[in-house]
């Protein structure tokens, strides 16, 4: 499953365990986008804690969905962060990125 790449800007909260982390990411229109959920999905090295130093880059899961349009230096492709259930605090799980920001 493909991950898209993020930063961890910010510890949100202690509760529920093991925490609330928000993440950012810039879309393929050079919209900033943040995403709130639990740090044990976006911690993949090491466990992020309040206490740790933001920026921190992690990823999140996501699936492609459609096809990918091609641009002068980079395709954009539109994925949805739905696999983990990871959404903006309005609702959104579903991004026109690079197809560069992917990890395969």
């Amino acid at each position: 499953m493909p991950e898209l790449r993020c930063e961890a800007v910010r510890w949100v909260d202690d509760e529920p365990f093991p925490g609330i982390l928000e993440v950012q990411f810039v879309d393929a229109a050079g919209q900033r986008w943040s995403l709130i959920d639990r740090s044990s999905i976006f911690a993949q090295v090491a466990e992020l804690a309040p206490d740790s130093v933001y920026p921190v880059k992690v990823t999140v899961a996501c699936e492609v969905q459609g096809d990918t349009e091609a641009t002068a230096d980079d395709g954009v492709v539109t994925v949805s962060t739905s696999p983990d259930g990871v959404t903006t605090p309005d609702g959104r799980d579903t991004f026109a990125v690079n197809q560069s920001q992917l990890i395969p």
